[in-house]
């Protein structure tokens, strides 16, 4: 693919529908991850690491708000600097690009993670064009997978009219 011939364009952007599917997938994975890090925390408790369950019974509302932020922010950039998806991308056959079709930077999903935490950013997706404000502050696009490959297959065979096939 010719980067300078590539534009993610509308047709291509995961649904609304797709959109929500995500966040409640991610949603609910936040939750199970919590969890799990809630049990490692007890296991370390029971083989003698002390301390850590009851510093955060004491961090108060800002120590939990930070905490929380930790993990969520931990989630979405660990999966999307991996693999340009989430669990809920991933069900939902999305994927995060940037306006090249490429894979967004380690800074790029950085922006796109705290911008999560924006208030009522949630809700910034249901305009017109689907984009939530994570989305547009740090220039990506979540496209549907399918329809995102078969157009840089479509402009790649394009690429290659008037190109000699030497055998």
């Amino acid at each position: 693919m010719n980067p300078q011939n590539f534009i993610v364009t509308p047709d291509i952007y995961a649904s609304k529908e797709k959109r929500f599917v995500n966040m409640i997938i991610d949603v609910i994975a936040y939750y199970v991850l919590s969890f799990i890090v809630g049990i490692l925390f007890g296991i370390l408790e029971l083989i003698g690491i002390t301390g850590i369950l009851d510093y955060i019974a004491t961090m108060g509302p800002l120590g939990n708000l930070i905490f929380g932020i930790i993990i969520v922010g931990s989630y979405f950039t660990v999966f999307e600097v991996l693999t340009q998806k989430t669990l809920g991308k991933l069900i939902s056959k999305t994927m995060v690009v940037l306006e090249d079709g490429s894979k967004p930077t380690t800074k790029d999903v950085l922006i796109r993670t705290f911008s999560r935490f924006i208030p009522f950013e949630a809700f910034s997706f249901l305009g017109s064009e689907g984009r939530g404000w994570h989305d547009s502050i740090s220039d990506t696009y979540v496209v549907d997978t399918a329809k995102f490959k078969a157009k840089v297959k479509a402009e790649n065979e394009l690429d290659l009219i008037g190109v000699s096939q030497e055998d």
